[in-house]
């Protein structure tokens, strides 16, 4: 085998690759030898038939698998025998005398081309300064939580016939939809418990159902959302007759240890203690965003080398085809397209960068994803597809680079944890309206 570099220039790396087709012939012989003792031809006892004879059965075939496995192992050898790791599945070029090759008449020669990794410097992190706002939980967000909780239990007893619903009431109704006096398909139901100013069903049913009374027939006419979610009704104007059967109102619920029985718990001190730890978990998480958009953006800062192409086409792609099927934010709405793409390209430039950097420091640090945090969210990925969890995790098993996709954001955090480690990070009290800012994070994982 001969493998000579043809050109370098920057990333890209071009090689042409050249086996002779007397060492293809030679591993052809090996493989028919290797089968020989395995395979029964009629006429000859097992084993016995020439190589000659299962060369004009198999020949080809064999020849072929021996093609492919070649051009694997000569691409793989003339990357890594030059220390260079490819940022793309490399792309051959192969010549169109293929056929002489099958047959053995012909050396094989291609050329393989690809993008490389670039070689950089990662910035040392150990002292890096970064600051993280943290806010305490106000009092009043565990009360709302806890009041939640109550409503969640809310019962609702039958109100007088004669009383008008009210906001929060509970109306037991029949109805039937109709489009053009016609009924449309799920437009009808009965017996249905419908809670004022819930938004069960599309704005403005609702609202016209307030002040009606056990017994009343009430026409409400409504139209259905541009972006609802059946096409055949957005936008149409839509009349139901709407039969009120029964008016409940509420019966409030105390927050006390009963409360706690009620979702599992044995007092108010246990609920009210596990609200405020859920609601300081959401904070922690709040924090954490802001310090790894900091983080990033120092990252981001310190350094500058040559991209793969491939790698941030591929990036910006992705990124372009969430912007093609999501509304656009007020401020992109008058951009052109050529600045939206600009803007955007930006962003995957960024996110590749950052992952090669992430990717580096961690690989160095020698930063591993336990088998059992991996195990963990291949699990949680599938709980989130109901009835089809075993497929799922069938799917994940036999494809590694489905895999490598999960564990690629798991890998990302214990890097930011690695490096958050070693950074000197202060904590800054803030509100929890400036918690809750958006950090405008451009997550390289996302």
């Amino acid at each position: 085998m001969e493998v000579t570099e043809k050109s370098a220039e920057g990333l890209d790396r071009h090689f042409q690759v050249k086996v002779p087709a007397s060492e293809l012939n030679d591993k052809l012989s090996a493989k028919l030898a290797e089968i020989k003792g395995r395979v029964h031809l009629k006429g000859f006892r097992k084993g016995k038939a020439p190589v000659s004879y299962l060369k004009k059965l198999y020949g080809k075939g064999v020849m072929s698998e021996i093609v492919q496995e070649l051009v694997t192992e000569t691409t793989e050898k003339a990357f890594s025998e030059r220390d260079l790791k490819p940022a793309t599945q490399p792309h051959h070029d192969f010549p169109e005398n293929m056929d002489a090759v099958i047959e053995g008449n012909a050396d094989l020669e291609y050329d393989v081309r690809a993008e490389i990794l670039p070689e950089f410097e990662p910035a040392d992190v150990a002292g890096m300064k970064l600051v993280k706002p943290v806010a305490e939980v106000p009092k009043k967000d565990i009360d709302e939580t806890l009041q939640r909780i109550a409503d969640q239990q809310t019962t609702y007893a039958a109100k007088a016939k004669t009383v008008k619903a009210e906001e929060k009431d509970q109306l037991v109704i029949d109805f039937v939809g109709k489009i053009d006096g016609e009924p449309f398909e799920g437009g009808k139901g009965d017996g249905f418990e419908l809670v004022l100013g819930a938004g069960q069903f599309i704005p403005g049913f609702e609202d016209q159902l307030v002040g009606a009374k056990t017994g009343d027939d009430v026409e409400v006419k409504v139209t259905f959302p541009e972006d609802y979610h059946a096409k055949e009704l957005a936008g149409k104007e839509a009349v139901f007759d709407v039969a009120v059967s029964e008016v409940r109102g509420p019966e409030a619920v105390a927050i006390d240890d009963e409360l706690a029985k009620k979702v599992g718990l044995e007092s108010l001190d246990d609920l009210t203690a596990r609200v405020t730890e859920q609601i300081e978990t959401e904070y922690k998480q709040l924090s954490r965003g802001h310090v790894k958009r900091a983080l990033l953006d120092k990252l981001d800062e310190a350094h500058d080398f040559d991209l793969p192409n491939g790698m941030v086409d591929a990036e910006f792609d992705q990124i372009w085809r969430q912007v093609e099927s999501a509304d656009l934010d007020e401020e992109d709405k008058d951009k052109s397209e050529d600045e939206l793409k600009a803007e955007y390209r930006k962003i995957a430039e960024r996110r590749v960068r950052l992952g090669l950097v992430l990717a580096e420091i961690g690989q160095r640090a020698e930063v591993t994803v336990p088998n059992e945090d991996l195990q963990r969210q291949l699990i949680n990925t599938a709980r989130s597809y109901p009835g089809q969890e075993k497929e799922v995790l069938e799917f994940y098993q036999k494809n590694p680079a489905a895999m490598q996709q999960l564990r690629a954001p798991l890998f990302e955090e214990k890097v930011v944890d690695y490096i958050l480690e070693r950074a000197e990070v202060t904590e800054k009290n803030v509100s929890k309206e400036k918690l809750m800012e958006d950090p405008e994070g451009d997550d390289p994982a996302a």
